[in-house]
């Protein structure tokens, strides 16, 4: 069977937009574009390091100190385990442990030489020496 064609006189011309109005190009899907998902992820591979507040409080009781140059040791150990592919990674820097998130680039908790002894570690996939 051969398909109906309906002429244009019963079906009519397009409606044109009112005269003095544009019709407006059609608006990108909602959500985030690519250009903003890739510049959070530049700025998230570029960030510093932060302490989740379980962290926070293991430095304080244990009395452990961190200056700039042990801060920017710490990065570098987590973005050389970044580039390895580790997602969970333990950093030893000179006397002390720190467990990382590197994903999120956060530490988790640390431990001091005291605590390290008969210590063990669970729930990561790589080690740096800082």
């Amino acid at each position: 069977m051969d398909p109906v064609r309906i002429p244009d006189a019963v079906v009519g011309p397009a409606p044109a937009a009112p005269v003095g109005e544009r019709r407006r190009p059609a608006t990108p899907a909602e959500g985030p574009s690519f250009q903003g998902v890739l510049k959070q992820a530049q700025e998230r591979a570029t960030s510093t390091v932060r302490f989740s507040a379980h962290a926070q409080t293991r430095l304080q009781s244990r009395r452990i100190a961190l200056g700039p140059g042990e801060l920017n040791r710490i990065e570098g150990a987590v973005d050389r385990a970044a580039s390895k592919g580790v997602r969970e990674s333990l950093v030893l820097l000179d006397q002390t442990a720190f467990v990382v998130s590197v994903s999120n680039r956060t530490v988790i908790t640390v431990v001091d030489r005291e605590n390290l002894k008969h210590n063990v570690f669970t729930n990561i996939d790589g080690a740096v020496i800082a």
